[in-house]
């Protein structure tokens, strides 16, 4: 088995885990231990901060340590957690379930900034969009598949062992992660943490290809947290749908992310990177458009649509964005520069879901809906007006430099 099978098994285990407590952590702790909704908020957002908080530390760490150690340590740290998750169910400690999931989360937060630093490391130009083609479809069919079948299968006589099904998928990411190489290791500068820090952060707004990409992503997932903020009320109050129509759209959304993900691994080699990295933001304006567009009362099969319009494209862009950064980034300074990427990405996530939910609040969920169309098209103006229309094969990336 050569690396990136390795690699590419581990994702599906910790992608596999990371769903299920995404799901699981809010129905358990209603349906194990009684918690109100306000202590369910609590432990969903300690599973988001994690990446926000856990992105720049551990992006300093991968650019100075040994890849394979770290992604042993990711799949570990994330194994204990959830396992120690699964014994707190058992115990009925709340404050200790809490903290595991917490710890888990940062477990995977750390693998997936390690294994972007990874791939570029174990395959060559040519195929590197077809090795994060792989790692995004692991991500996009445990996205779509795990909260389906957990929805399913999570009641109050099953919650008590699903956790340990969590930490079985960090025992398989960690007996995957265990098979890697080892990998060559930059040399220690004496620098301190800020000034790596800034490096990165400096390195992104100077680069015409990496500042496009990081405000693609910022308006995009801005957008994207107010529309999943604005869409249940959009859905009861203008169209006079159930509720379950939203969830139908996330999965119409997941199971197009599958087949985007799965195109650019197809087509990666015949079809010029600019058309992915353009569609993607583009056709998220289109989507946007759509459901502005439907009329009150109007089909809710146009909903579906516009949902898995949204999910088609952003996924092609998100694995072509993912190899032109490794392409353009030195080795030394990937895990920082990912990781000011990462933190950007999820600090405006807040953002969007306030703007979104006041907006839907004070005024309606259409204006709230406007909104996210103005955003998605800011999203599509940083990509169309930028380098990345120019970049037509991955040989020629590493020639842009920063400006």
């Amino acid at each position: 088995m050569n690396a990136i099978q390795r690699l590419t098994l581990s994702a599906y285990g910790m992608h596999l885990a990371d769903q299920i407590a995404l799901v699981a952590v809010p129905l358990v702790a209603a349906l194990v231990f009684d918690a109100p909704a306000q202590i369910i908020g609590v432990l969903v957002a300690c599973q988001s901060m994690a990446h926000l908080l856990g992105s720049l530390p551990f992006g300093l760490i991968i650019d100075r340590a040994q890849a394979r150690t770290i992604a042993i340590a990711a799949a570990l740290i994330s194994c204990v957690g959830f396992g120690c998750a699964a014994a707190s169910v058992f115990a009925g400690s709340l404050v200790w379930f809490g903290a595991s999931v917490t710890a888990a989360g940062f477990g995977v937060v750390l693998f997936v900034l390690v294994s972007l630093s990874i791939v570029p490391k174990i395959t060559d130009v040519a195929h590197i969009a077809k090795a994060n083609s792989r790692l995004d479809l692991a991500r996009a069919l445990c996205s779509f598949a795990v909260p389906l079948a957990a929805g399913i299968l999570i009641t109050a006589q099953t919650a008590d062992w699903v956790f340990a099904l969590a930490a079985a998928g960090g025992v398989f990411a960690l007996a995957a992660v265990t098979g890697l190489p080892a990998f060559s290791v930059t040399p220690q500068t004496t620098d301190g943490i800020l000034t790596r820090i800034r490096e990165g952060g400096w390195f992104v707004l100077r680069h015409q290809l990496l500042l496009p990409i990081s405000l693609c992503a910022v308006f995009w997932n801005l957008a994207f947290a107010a529309l999943l903020v604005t869409m249940v009320p959009l859905v009861v109050q203008v169209h006079g749908a159930e509720p379950g129509v939203f969830g139908i759209a996330l999965g119409a959304f997941g199971l197009a992310a599958i087949l985007g993900a799965w195109t650019v691994g197809r087509f990666s080699g015949s079809v010029p990177p600019n058309v992915f990295l353009l569609f993607g933001p583009g056709s998220s304006v289109l989507a946007a458009l759509g459901l502005y567009a439907i009329p009150p009362g109007g089909p809710v099969i146009a909903i579906y649509a516009a949902f898995f319009l949204l999910g088609f494209g952003p996924s092609m862009w998100l694995t072509t964005q993912n190899s032109v950064r490794q392409l353009v980034t030195p080795a030394a300074m990937l895990g920082r520069v990912n990781a000011v990427i990462q933190t950007a990405i999820y600090g405006v996530r807040p953002l969007g879901a306030l703007l979104g939910g006041t907006i839907a609040g004070a005024a309606s969920p259409r204006t709230a809906l406007a909104l996210v169309v103005l955003a998605y098209g800011a999203s599509f103006a940083a990509a169309l007006f930028s380098r990345l229309r120019t970049v037509r094969h991955y040989a020629d990336i590493r020639l842009v430099e920063p400006a």
